[in-house]
């Protein structure tokens, strides 16, 4: 006789997928709570509702050469944020903001997305939080969600924490693509100010603030005028329609992202051989949020720079006789803007596009 716990088999029942760690019917309630969300972020174009094996989009306009663009991305550790402060509602907004900024890069209008969700155990509430942040990062950048998935992981992730990504898709012209191939020397880089991480540096922000000065995320910081939880989980701005509004008026080269590897290597992505940009540090005063990561972690310059976007999230690159047309465009959007540098020749002929930051920052 068996003095111990009793199996399911023992008992002569079989065994479920919810004694295996996975409940199916939180499953549904979270697609019940979500699912107004959802509905928010859509577009025309969308065909058929939520539930199908696949989403629907019908591509319509007057299209001459369309091409389609996608891009795929996560949130990264900022995550350990949101779940350490049972915050959820934010983070899919981060999401949105690294696709549909990554999409808009070479021109193209965002259309849909479609998330993913990996969780260790379905809290139908936390999922909704999630989707709902997603569903408002939607909104904001004028695409639709067109659909997602929810695993359940047990065994895999405990209880409580979740990884999410997502991919995107845009359209752009043939003819409208923006490059480096369109780049020339004199144009003007005009920077767009962060809200602030971002989406990047997390594992070293956590590791300066968290575990080397461990601050209370819930404790309030004089110089955030809020607390530090709230600045790290400050959602990623998203440029999509700024950037938008933009192309349609002006004369743009192209943009670049400013996500991991900084300012100087991101922009060097979309620099074409044989020119070099050179960025002004004096325009520009990073926020205290990376001032005090520097000081108190007691890292380089050069580190920060490589590693945070520094307050520039975007950076576009504009004709020289546009300069102002777009900063007057960007401002009347609500968008903090600058003449961040511009794009010479470089040293060498043929060498490979670059950036360099000269000068220093008039506070940091």
């Amino acid at each position: 006789m068996n003095d111990g716990p009793a199996h399911p088999i023992d008992s002569g029942a079989g065994a479920s997928y919810a004694a295996a760690g996975v409940d199916i019917d939180a499953g549904e309630r979270a697609i019940e709570l979500f699912a107004p969300h959802a509905k928010r972020a859509t577009r025309p174009e969308v065909m058929g509702g939520l539930g199908g094996f696949a989403g629907l989009f019908a591509l319509k306009g007057d299209y001459r050469e369309p091409v389609l663009a996608a891009s795929s991305d996560g949130v990264g550790t900022k995550l350990a944020v949101a779940q350490a402060l049972g915050i959820h509602h934010t983070v899919g907004r981060d999401l949105v903001a690294m696709v549909v900024d990554d999409l808009v890069v070479c021109g193209a209008e965002p259309l849909f997305l479609q998330d993913y969700i990996a969780i260790g155990k379905v809290v139908p509430e936390v999922v909704a939080d999630i989707v709902r942040g997603i569903a408002d990062g939607c909104f904001e950048a004028g695409c639709a969600l067109l659909g997602g998935e929810t695993a359940e992981h047990p065994g895999l992730m405990e209880d409580g924490h979740y990884d999410i990504s997502a991919t995107g898709v845009g359209v752009v012209e043939a003819d409208a693509i923006l490059g480096p191939d369109r780049v020339r020397p004199g144009d003007v880089v005009i920077a767009m100010g962060s809200s602030g991480l971002h989406s990047n540096g997390y594992s070293l922000a956590r590791k300066v603030l968290l575990e080397w000065g461990r601050m209370d995320l819930e404790g309030h910081v004089e110089e955030f005028s809020r607390t530090l939880g709230e600045e790290m989980l400050e959602p990623t701005r998203i440029y999509a329609k700024d950037c938008l509004a933009l192309t349609a008026e002006t004369e743009v080269r192209t943009f670049a992202h400013v996500t991991g590897g900084g300012l100087a290597d991101n922009l060097g992505r979309v620099l074409p051989a044989g020119v070099s940009a050179q960025l002004e540090r004096a325009s520009w005063a990073p926020a205290p949020i990376f001032s005090m990561i520097a000081q108190r972690g007691r890292v380089e310059r050069a580190e920060m720079e490589r590693t945070f976007n520094m307050g520039v999230g975007m950076v576009a690159i504009v004709a020289p006789e546009d300069t102002d047309r777009a900063q007057a465009i960007l401002t009347a959007r609500h968008v903090d803007n600058w003449i961040l540098g511009s794009v010479g020749r470089a040293g060498e002929p043929g060498a490979a596009g670059s950036a360099e930051l000269i000068g220093d920052y008039p506070r940091f």
